[in-house]
């Protein structure tokens, strides 16, 4: 049964799509949109109404969810769609589109009448499907309260950044930056492994159960022993394209030096055709 009356996705790439399945598996009355029709195909098979144009998707929305590549995307479909979009509708800005991108979006929201908030996704697509992501929000707090029951369905947890759109933003590049940081500093421990002529297992096994043990280490550890990093879970490409949103939003002058060596090495990954791989695929530029 509906929680909250229509529901929008405008956006149908890996992440709209894990959302938009989820909420139709819990009842969502949902609606998508994306600039590409054919991948919006297996969410009409799963019951989605399928929009012609984003104008026509908003039409009676309640909330609409934006779930789309970069901040041009995003403030064409805003600027295409204002004007469709009912009254009472929330726009939930749920894209990585860094710093400045947001706060064009939030302004050309503002021109244009529209109430928008952001709820950012700490997580990847298998998190996304099962509910279990963790969303950073920014925001008129009573709005976020609003719909809050909606979000409950595609996480397992909100943390409320501030009150103004961006400030979840700002903490997604940092959490990125970490998850970015955990997962060169596991490939540089089994890169140092191979060097001094050891099993690349005895670093997990040395760290398990203890204070400086990690899941996210054990994850990608995995998929680099393995040497098999498909399907991504976390496409590289993607969180190159964060760390250099980071990178933007803090200052390009060695202030943050590990932030720019990390996006030295996985520009370089990308460079040497890793991109579309998982990100635990860094480990293959290092020596």
């Amino acid at each position: 049964m509906s929680v909250y009356g229509k529901v929008v996705v405008l956006g149908t790439g890996i992440m709209g799509t894990a959302l938009a399945g989820r909420l139709l598996g819990q009842g969502e009355n949902v609606t998508v949109w994306n600039r590409t029709p054919e991948r919006a195909a297996s969410l009409a098979a799963a019951g989605a109404t399928v929009a012609a144009t984003p104008a026509e998707a908003v039409t009676g929305a309640d909330v609409v969810l934006l779930t789309l590549f970069d901040a041009d995307a995003v403030i064409g479909v805003l600027k295409e769609a204002a004007d469709a979009t009912p009254a009472g509708a929330t726009w939930v800005q749920m894209s990585t589109i860094g710093i400045e991108g947001t706060d064009t979006v939030a302004a050309v929201a503002r021109e244009h009448g529209l109430t928008l908030v952001e709820s950012m996704m700490l997580g990847t697509k298998g998190p996304a499907e099962q509910g279990t992501l963790v969303l950073l929000t920014g925001g008129d707090a009573d709005r976020l309260t609003a719909i809050d029951p909606l979000l409950a369905l595609v996480s397992q947890k909100r943390v409320y950044a501030g009150p103004q759109v961006g400030a979840g933003s700002r903490l997604k590049l940092v959490c990125n930056t970490w998850i970015a940081l955990l997962t060169a500093g596991t490939g540089q421990a089994f890169a140092m492994l191979r060097a001094l002529g050891l099993d690349p297992k005895l670093f997990l096994d040395a760290i398990a159960g203890g204070q400086s043990d990690s899941v996210y280490a054990h994850v990608k550890g995995d998929l680099m022993i393995a040497d098999d990093y498909q399907p991504a879970n976390f496409q590289l490409r993607g969180l190159h394209k964060d760390l250099e949103l980071a990178e933007d939003a803090t200052g390009d002058d060695g202030k943050f030096p590990i932030l720019d060596a990390l996006r030295g090495l996985y520009a370089k990954a990308e460079e040497q055709g890793q991109g579309r791989e998982d990100i635990a695929a860094v480990y293959r530029v290092l020596p």
